[in-house]
Parts: structure tokens; C-alpha cells; sequence
């Protein structure tokens, strides 16, 4: 990655943290969390850690009440945070991740309703709101 990767980078996590405070701010307000989950649905691809094989991958998600929640990253570096942060890999190892571009990525995880998910949620555990399958669904790029 060069410098610049690296600065779009930036502004797009510092865009998602912004749309995720606005969210906390009101959050029985719809209006925030469609524009966060339309920036969501807006990147270039989505970063998954890795917890099946190279052959076979199986993001990482959460259990949680309602659901597996498939956890989807908006760059490298916060997928890697995510997994030191949960515990799936030592400090000193490399984190198995995965990509998709967009929009396959967002039909790949609807799929994966028949695996008994529900949800995603975003940049667990720096962000971590979440939205379930039917509501990702309207982000369907036409």
C-alpha cells in the first residue's frame, strides 16, 4: 500500500467513525444509520478475517442475541485490529483475512443466510453497529 492507499484509507474509516458518532447520537433516528450503511455498502470491497482455509474461507462473526453477525471490515488495518482486539490471533502473527470487491461482497453475505446468519456488523470492535440481512439487502447496487 502505498501513501496514498493509505490516506484514502484514512478518510474513508474517519468517514464511517463520523457516520457511526451519528448514529450513537440519535439512535432512535433512521436517517443516520441509512447513511451509515450506505457508505458501508459504498466501498470498494469489504475486508473479512479469515477463520476457515485459503480453499475455503469462513469470515469471522459474532454470536450474538440476534444472530451470527458476519463481522465486515472497511480496510486491512481495522480487520487486523478486530482480530488482535477479539482474540483470534497472538499480537506477533499475521491475521488471515480475505476481500471481496463490491457489490459481490454484499451478495456473498446475503448467501450466507443459509448458513444461519443474520446480521453484519462493520469494523467490530472499533465501530460495531450492526444491521440485520434484510436490511443490507436494500443496498443493492441496481
Amino acid at each position: 500500500m502505498d501513501e496514498t492507499d493509505a490516506r484514502d484509507g484514512d478518510s474513508v474509516t474517519a468517514e464511517l467513525d463520523r457516520l457511526d458518532e451519528a448514529c450513537r447520537a440519535a439512535p432512535q433516528e433512521i436517517e443516520p444509520q441509512i447513511a451509515l450503511w450506505s457508505a458501508v455498502a459504498s466501498l470498494e470491497e469489504w475486508v473479512f478475517v479469515n477463520r476457515g482455509s485459503a480453499e475455503q474461507p469462513r469470515p469471522y462473526a459474532l454470536a450474538a442475541e440476534a444472530g451470527h453477525l458476519v463481522c465486515v471490515y472497511s480496510t486491512p488495518e481495522r480487520a487486523r485490529a478486530g482480530a488482535l482486539a477479539n482474540g483470534l490471533v497472538p499480537e506477533d502473527e499475521a491475521v488471515p483475512m480475505f476481500s471481496m470487491p463490491l457489490p459481490a461482497a454484499l451478495e456473498w453475505v446475503l448467501g450466507l443466510e443459509a448458513a444461519g446468519v443474520s446480521g453484519v456488523t462493520v469494523d467490530y470492535p472499533q465501530l460495531g453497529a450492526w444491521t440485520p440481512l434484510p436490511n443490507l439487502a436494500r443496498f443493492r447496487q441496481p
